[in-house]
């Protein structure tokens, strides 16, 4: 039988559109702007200058105008989002002194850095940043400073519980998340359950997931990490939170288990107010003890 080309173009449209491939019409719908999504879309699109994909052909200004508006609001945008920042520096600088030795080509590479940042929360952090280091140059490196910039609220809110959870040493340069204790393995020790204590992070808000965000954003190390044997009677001292906490070791051979902080990690820290957890702090004091005096307060 005859087949005409007619015929195999019916028929092959009919078996894309069976196989829900697209086809186009010549004749599109008229966009919809009566509808919610179509509100709420446009109030996100026009702040960029990019509402015309979803105006109707005759109400689109020329792309070459349009590409002019998006440039002038960005531009715009950003020098609302800078001055912001620099007024709220202000505020918190007003109580400080201002170092002389500022250095302006850090200034401006900090400028670019946060001149997109719109989030009110994160344009607080940012401005303590400019704050610390105006009063104290050298504060925070660039490369802390572009670890920053791409870090969302919730990964501010995750360094924010971490440094709830850590404790610092006496230089505060170092500081460390605690998940454990053990005493090294001996004759007499060797099947006692309370050789080594763990403290379960994930019970305050950290699992192990977190950690590996923190990770991620070069914050906090993933491995976990551990300090050198102490001898019977030696002592470390730390600061958790505001909170001075003394240990004692009570057992020869016993070392900590922590996840320390990067140099980043420990920069960007000193934007977090000391907040303890006071749930964990118990439960801290309660695991050391096996293998430490605690002294706190």
């Amino acid at each position: 039988m005859k087949t005409d080309k007619a015929s195999i173009i019916v028929i092959d449209e009919q078996n894309e559109n069976n196989g829900n491939l697209p086809i186009e019409s010549s004749n599109p719908k008229k966009k919809s702007t009566d509808s919610p999504a179509h509100d709420q879309f446009f109030k996100i699109t026009q702040p960029f200058g990019l509402e015309a994909a979803i105006l109707p052909i005759e109400k689109q200004m020329p792309i070459e105008d349009r590409s002019i508006k998006r440039e002038r609001l960005a531009s715009l945008r950003k020098q609302k989002n800078i001055e912001t920042i620099v007024e709220r520096t202000f505020d918190f600088c007003a109580s400080k002194s201002i170092d002389k030795r500022t250095d302006l080509d850090w200034f401006n590479r900090y400028i670019t850095l946060a001149e997109n940042v719109s989030n009110k929360t994160m344009q607080d952090l940012w401005a303590k940043i400019l704050a610390g280091e105006l009063s104290r140059p050298g504060s925070y490196s660039l490369k802390a400073l572009k670890v920053f910039r791409d870090m969302s609220i919730v990964d501010a809110k995750l360094l924010a519980k971490a440094c709830s959870l850590a404790v610092k040493d006496q230089s505060k340069k170092n500081i460390r998340i605690i998940s454990g204790t053990y005493q090294k393995p001996g004759l007499f020790n060797f099947l006692n359950k309370d050789r080594q204590r763990y403290i379960n992070l994930s019970h305050f808000g950290l699992n192990y997931a977190d950690i590996l965000s923190l990770a991620d954003n070069h914050l906090l190390y993933q491995q976990e990490s551990e300090s050198n044997m102490m001898i019977n009677g030696e002592i470390i001292n730390f600061n958790y939170n505001g909170v001075p906490l003394k240990l004692t070791a009570k057992k020869p051979n016993i070392a900590l288990q922590f996840y320390k902080f990067t140099p980043i990690g420990t920069e960007l820290a000193r934007l977090i107010s000391d907040k303890p957890n006071d749930d964990f702090f118990t439960i801290l004091k309660q695991q050391l003890s096996h293998h430490f005096e605690i002294s706190s307060g």
